[in-house]
């Protein structure tokens, strides 16, 4: 479920980081489902438990996750829709920085097209 590519240039906080929104977004996790604990998912990803717990900080952060002392984390009651819109921000500059970089409208279509589908 939390699966990552350690081969990807993106740092592994923020691979989970995303893997998490995307998974509540989907509705795949849901409001109050308990996480595992920061020690049990780096042992299940093979990352450095400070790893994980950066991830966590920033979803806490977000408001996409609660912790409860003792307890652990919780997905949260999070408004998809502000979630959405912070990927909307993020593809927005994304575009701008390739407009910039001189690739085409038209490339951008193509490329979003080809991604449809497509487990990112």
């Amino acid at each position: 479920m939390f699966s990552i590519d350690l081969r990807e240039r993106t740092p592994i906080y923020e691979q989970l980081y995303k893997k998490i929104t995307e998974l509540v977004i989907k509705g795949e996790l849901k409001q109050d489902d308990k996480l595992p604990s920061v020690r049990e998912l780096a042992k299940e990803l093979g990352v450095n438990p400070n790893t994980v717990a950066k991830a966590f900080q920033m979803l806490e952060r977000d408001k996409v996750i609660y912790s409860l002392q003792g307890r652990g984390s919780f997905i949260a009651a999070v408004q998809t829709d502000s979630l959405k819109e912070r990927a909307m921000t993020g593809f927005d500059a994304s575009v701008k920085e390739a407009l910039k970089a001189g690739i085409s409208r038209e490339e951008l279509i193509n490329r979003i097209q080809s991604m449809k589908g497509t487990e990112l």
